[in-house]
């Protein structure tokens, strides 16, 4: 059988560095985020304004996400994915030496660019790289890696500007993420590449993407990630705006430290995928939405206490369901995967911008129930669409009795 063996130091080193190509994109992302406030000040802007320097990030990631999964077929999973992290660390490091805020946001738009070349890639390289049995599992190290990147990367700056300022604590993160990037370059085993890759047409991968929008299952892959990812955005966006007033009067510190629930994520992107590839990623993808609705419930109760329970219950199904639906993604799409995820994750940040402006519309009409009624509706449609449309995975066929025969 090939791909890489479970038990083999491969198996070992490609799961190590898959956890750091989650971590060092979105940590090098989410570190503007705690400083725009600090922006605002330094260069005399607007907070809408100061807030493009994370819009610009994420909407340039989405976009160049369609080319990046292109490029991959020319010059190789690996060699994408390194390059990407390489110059994004180097342009996070850059942002710290911006003279004024046009510099930061041109160097920030440029990060959002070079990013690209890892989230769709890495999902790819998971599913062309390991059984389905364990793809589940896989998928979670990474998605493990990219809630740990996008928690500390907002704790981080929170801690380093405190100590310093923002423009050393984006220094020492750019820094230290070069350095994940070379050990990343390291460890991660090369795939096989196709020896017609560099000839491959624009024609041609236009032709695998339309191929794509016309496959029916992945089509419903890529409107749960846009539930997933919207409810998810709406949670967090306006749970701080809730907390700071009455009852509750939280200061700003104590709202940044709520994002430690994102240990929620990590743990369950890797427990849930494990328990997929035992029971099935449908049982257990489903079992996911219902935690993540019942995350959301709770946090209704107007008790402190289950406000943050039901957010770290919400996190723990949305990252277990995201590491699945990836999963699936990269088994559905049995060939052109990177495309497939590339698409896949173009509908998880449309998700994130489109319906977590929406949700604004029902803070402001409807305070935190109506956001609360918002999430309900996003995930039990993605339920009812897992449970009315007979939705069947491509794990069909692959039990572990029949995996491990094939391996002997």
């Amino acid at each position: 059988m090939s791909g890489i063996q479970p038990g083999t130091s491969s198996y070992k080193q490609a799961k190590f560095a898959l956890f750091i190509a989650g971590l060092v994109p979105f940590m090098l992302i989410y570190t503007v985020q705690p400083t725009l406030p600090l922006f605002a000040d330094e260069f005399n802007v607007s907070a809408p304004v100061a807030s493009l320097t994370l819009s610009f990030t994420t909407g340039l990631l989405a976009v160049t996400l369609l080319v990046a999964g292109s490029f991959s077929e020319k010059i190789g999973m690996k060699k994408m994915m390194v390059v990407s992290m390489i110059m994004t660390s180097i342009f996070a490091v850059l942002s710290s030496f911006s003279p004024n805020f046009i510099t930061l946001l041109l160097f920030r738009t440029f990060l959002g660019v070079v990013v690209a070349g890892v989230p769709s890639i890495a999902m790819a390289y998971i599913g062309k790289t390991f059984h389905p049995l364990h793809t589940a599992m896989i998928m979670g190290f990474y998605i493990s890696g990219s809630s740990i990147g996008g928690m500390s990367g907002r704790l981080l700056t929170e801690l380093l500007t405190d100590l310093f300022t923002w423009r050393t604590a984006f220094a020492i993160i750019g820094i230290v993420t070069l350095l994940l990037s070379f050990l990343f370059w390291y460890t991660l085993p090369t795939t096989k590449k196709q020896s017609d890759q560099a000839s491959l047409s624009w024609s041609t991968i236009l032709k695998w993407y339309q191929n794509h929008i016309t496959n029916r299952q992945l089509n419903y892959l890529f409107l749960l990630g846009f539930l997933l990812m919207g409810s998810f955005v709406s949670m967090y966006n306006y749970i701080g705006f809730l907390l700071v007033k009455p009852p509750y009067n939280l200061s700003q510190a104590f709202i940044g430290f709520i994002f430690i629930v994102y240990l929620c994520g990590t743990f369950s992107s890797i427990y849930m995928g494990k328990k997929a590839s035992q029971y099935g990623k449908t049982v257990i993808l489903k079992l996911s939405f219902v935690i993540t609705i019942a995350g959301v419930l709770i946090s209704l109760i107007p008790v402190l206490v289950f406000k943050i329970a039901g957010l770290a219950i919400f996190t723990f199904g949305f990252f277990a369901s995201h590491s699945i639906v990836s999963a699936l993604v990269t088994e559905r799409a049995h060939e052109n995967k990177a495309q497939a995820s590339s698409l896949y994750l173009l509908f998880y940040y449309l998700g994130s911008s489109v319906v977590g402006s929406i949700g604004g519309y029902f803070w402001e009409h409807l305070h935190w129930p109506g956001v609360i009624g918002f999430n309900f509706c996003l995930l039990l449609g993605g339920l009812i669409l897992l449970t009315l449309r007979g939705y069947k995975t491509a794990e069909v066929g692959y039990h572990e009795k029949d995996y491990l025969n094939s391996s002997k």
